[in-house]
């Protein structure tokens, strides 16, 4: 099953970070010290709300998650760009670590399009899911809310489907991730 949001639950998410953002510019206008005043609770949600947790199955390893994302990728024609093992790196240099790794996925043709219409898009790329262990060695995937990130930008008729591709594509790979579906 794909790991999608509710229509109505992206919406209220939407109205809400709308709400905080507006807030957040009043509150900054307002203020003489908006900078030693900026409010941490409203920036802290309007992140919290650009983020997707997906928790991995208990019968699925970090590492079988990762596998099945790449295979699902692969077999979706979304190319696996980059591969950061942040744990070995920390490890290797004397430290310990919980798991967490960067795997970074895209369709280059999609990206240019999208990058080409808007420039902020550019930021985005490649989509990112980090395979993440918790304190208490619970497996996380982690990525941006695509729903969000498609609904904020009025995309041109043209670019419509292909931002769905795109979200409908990490989100089945997230979801190949949180199942083990190697």
């Amino acid at each position: 099953t794909l790991l999608r949001p509710s229509k109505e639950s992206v919406m209220k998410k939407l109205s809400l970070i709308l709400i905080l953002m507006l807030s957040l510019f009043s509150y900054a206008q307002s203020s003489e010290k908006a900078g030693s005043d900026f409010d941490k609770e409203i920036a802290a949600r309007m992140i919290d709300s650009s983020i997707q947790r997906f928790k991995i199955a208990e019968d699925v390893t970090i590492e079988d998650a990762i596998d099945s994302m790449k295979l699902r990728a692969n077999l979706l024609n979304f190319k696996l760009v980059a591969d950061l093992p942040l744990s070995d790196q920390i490890k290797a240099s004397g430290e310990e670590s919980k798991h967490m790794q960067i795997l970074a996925f895209c369709d280059a043709l999609i990206a240019k399009e999208m990058v080409e219409y808007n420039i902020i898009f550019a930021g985005f790329l490649p989509c990112r899911i980090a395979a993440v262990e918790d304190k208490d060695g619970q497996g996380w995937l982690v990525t941006t809310n695509m729903d969000m990130m498609l609904h904020a930008v009025e995309l041109p008729e043209k670019l419509q489907p292909m931002a769905k591709q795109v979200r409908d594509t990490i989100y089945s790979i997230v979801d190949a991730g949180v199942n083990g579906d190697l």
